[in-house]
């Protein structure tokens, strides 16, 4: 046999590291999917629907992972949506499993309550600091029983983790919450997230401090490790929590859900409509109506919204709920302010920039309704505006370098400009926003109002991050979020709104492009209702949000408030205040003469928590907040940032000491997104990042046996 040489042997061998690490990433991400369940191996040629494929040691043989399906029941009463949602993970192999699952939930939701359904068994769960509750789940799990936890990854992000599912099993999640409503020009509305969009991850990969210091952040203990596909960032520290499995699209559509909503607002209902599905509306008198889905194979790709009219007639509406729990009254007041009429006169000259995020996830129906409504709002500019117009994806282009008079040939050259824009990118938001909020100097001698209307899906990641910088850099601006899409990042949109001291609009279809922003413009060109008091008889009420924000035509007053007394009279009523360009304006409502409504205590600490949490974020000290949030959450049995809810069966079902496999549960991908637009464009989140990490292993040990050769050249 001829000697080969030692070179020639290490060339071979790396050949087939890097050979074996391309390979072995080609499996772990492998999305295509699997059959029905009926057989735990499956090949390839085998599949018939759509799914994740697990691979095992076997060759050409994957395991398929739980198999999802959802039930949504929403019941609205006055202004309160308390909803269940029920979440079915079904074992398909002949071995033992652990499911889990990353889904979205409104932005405002108070998750209160959660049980795991094992026939016809209910476990209720428990509030529980999150690190304990992570300890008492892990623990279950070890001695094979049967459990589930919740966990929060953002205010409209959510981890449920079933542990021992047997083989051909069925276990039930049921989470409750409950949530105010939306009001807007005129219609109440009620929306379900359904799926978790991919979320671009800026930053460099972390170290071990920002892991632990994100540890820390989130209730402490080791950090637990999550399921994604995106690598953690010194911006994004949790990345690989909240970037579940996608499946293609060309998969077909996994989880499918049913929904209904029972309405009963309290006042004669004139038009009950959605604009994100089909629905089946079945009145029940003037003042209820049950409303389901008209798909019976509806499946988690979009957001579901819900809108219903009240017949209010032409006045002002003004209405305050009480709920009494242990010895404490909680209010919920609600003012419709009327629409004014614009005055001639009344209108201020506007320094309006107007930003599009034109990155790849905006591919599709949102960048369509993004260019349109913007030349839209380019045409309602009148001369005495200024205006100027940024893009952004993976880099930041202005139109402009300053903002100019909005003269005829620079609004048709914007439109032109504007006309041209393509997705296609990541999604580096933040010098966008820098851009945008650098405010240079009004050299017109009026003291114009300026407005930043930022229009995006808000797929990112870095949340906190931007939510720091609008907060340090606002100044005279304000900031007004329109999401676009099928699944936008509320909890995102709606934060930036209030820090900016702005609103968020979401259009959810090209349908809804022009009569929402005709809305929204008319909301920005209409006089603001400004200094705005709310005083309470009761002086030691707590309410929240504690300042209360401009009010721009159109839009309710929502507080929360908690009193001293469960006496209504005694705890008296409030007035509230502001003014109307140079005229008054003022409410008065008594607690005696209120509606009753029940979780407002729930709503109450949801708010005060949120409140907490955005002190946290900026440069106070954390410890004294977190203590503030854990002992909200713990007396109130919410889910939060710092708390979970935790369910286990008392009885084993699996062998002590036999690991269950841990299987993500893949989502789709959001209606109307591209994937290739998607995952072509997001470099620090959606490239592989097994394969990174296997292909940096590879290379380490590369560099080591290179220099073993040297040393044994020399």
């Amino acid at each position: 046999m001829t000697d080969i040489s030692w070179s020639a042997r290490f060339r071979f061998a790396l050949f087939l590291l890097l050979f074996a690490c391309v390979s072995g990433h080609r499996a772990l991400g492998q999305e295509t999917a699997p059959a029905d369940g009926s057989e735990s191996l499956m090949r390839l040629k085998d599949v018939r629907r759509g799914a994740l494929l697990f691979k095992t040691g076997i060759p050409g043989a994957f395991l398929p992972a739980p198999v999802l399906s959802t039930d949504v029941s929403i019941r609205v009463t006055g202004i309160v949506g308390r909803a269940r949602v029920s979440q079915r993970f079904r074992n398909g192999t002949d071995g033992c499993v652990e499911g889990i699952y990353v889904f979205p939930l409104p932005e405002g939701a108070a998750v209160d309550q959660l049980r795991m359904v094992i026939g016809d068994r209910v476990i209720e769960g428990a509030i529980q600091e999150r690190a304990e509750a992570q300890k008492t789940y892990e623990q279950a799990k070890s001695e094979g029983k049967k459990a589930a936890l919740l966990e929060q990854e953002r205010p409209n992000m959510f981890t449920a983790s079933v542990a021992s599912i047997g083989a051909g099993e069925e276990i039930g999640v049921e989470i409750e919450y409950q949530e105010t409503l939306r009001f807007d020009q005129g219609s109440f509305s009620i929306r379900f997230p359904m799926v978790v969009g991919p979320r671009y991850i800026p930053g460099s990969p972390a170290d071990a401090t920002v892991l632990a210091s994100a540890s820390a952040g989130v209730g402490g203990g080791s950090r637990q490790a999550g399921s994604g596909w995106g690598i953690s960032t010194d911006s994004v520290p949790d990345a690989d929590r909240i970037t579940p499995a996608v499946l293609h699209p060309r998969n077909g559509p996994v989880n499918p859900v049913h929904l209904r909503v029972d309405l009963d607002p309290g006042f004669p209902l004139r038009r009950v409509a959605s604009a994100t599905h089909g629905v089946v509306t079945k009145p029940a008198g003037t003042t209820r109506a049950t409303v389901t889905l008209a798909d019976e194979n509806a499946y988690a790709d979009r957001d579901f919204e819900l809108a219903w009219e009240p017949d209010l007639g032409h006045e002002p509406k003004a209405a305050v709920f009480t709920d009494r729990r242990s010895g404490e009254t909680y209010a919920l007041v609600m003012v419709i302010p009327p629409e004014p009429e614009v005055r001639p006169g009344a209108r201020l000259p506007r320094e309006t920039v107007f930003v599009i995020d034109t990155s790849g996830s905006m591919e599709g129906t949102s960048i369509d309704g993004a260019r349109r409504a913007l030349i839209m709002a380019l045409g309602r500019l009148a001369p005495e505006d200024r205006f100027n117009v940024i893009e952004f994806n993976s880099v930041t282009r202005a139109l402009y370098p300053d903002s100019r008079r909005a003269l005829p040939d620079a609004i048709e050259e914007a439109k032109r400009w504007v006309s041209k824009l393509k997705a296609q990118g990541g999604t580096e938001m933040m010098p966008a926003l820098a851009a945008a909020l650098r405010s240079p100097g009004d050299d017109s001698g009026t003291a114009m109002v300026r407005q930043v209307l930022f229009m995006t899906d808000g797929a990112v990641g870095n949340e906190e991050e931007l939510f720091r910088y609008i907060q340090d850099h606002l100044g005279r601006s304000r900031l007004f979020t329109v999401g676009l899409g099928s699944a936008p990042n509320s909890h995102f949109m709606t934060k930036a709104a209030e820090f900016g001291r702005g609103t968020f609009t979401f259009v959810a279809s090209a349908a809804e492009v022009d009569p929402k922003m005709s809305a929204l413009f008319h909301r920005l060109e209409a006089p603001v209702l400004t200094n705005l008091e709310m005083a309470w008889d009761d002086a030691s009420a707590e309410v929240w949000p504690s300042r209360v924000p401009d009010l721009y035509s159109g839009e309710p007053i929502v507080v929360v408030a908690r009193l001293a007394s469960s006496d209504l009279k005694a705890s008296g009523g409030v007035t509230i205040r502001g003014q109307r360009l140079d005229l008054p304006w003022s409410r008065r409502l008594s607690l005696s003469d209120s509606s009753p409504d029940s979780g407002l205590d729930r709503l109450w600490a949801r708010r005060k928590i949120a409140s907490l949490m955005d002190t946290m974020s900026g440069t106070a000290e954390r410890e004294p907040l977190k203590k503030q949030v854990v002992e909200l959450a713990l007396s109130h049995h919410l889910v939060s940032s710092f708390t979970s809810l935790v369910a286990v069966d008392v009885s084993p079902t699996v062998a002590r000491g036999v690991v269950c496999e841990a299987r993500p549960v893949p989502v789709n991908l959001p209606a109307g997104w591209s994937h290739e637009h998607v995952f072509g464009s997001m470099p620090s989140t959606a490239t592989p990042g097994r394969l990174y990490i296997l292909i940096g292993l590879a290379l380490a040990m590369v560099a080591a046996a290179v220099q073993l050769q040297r040393r044994s050249d020399s």
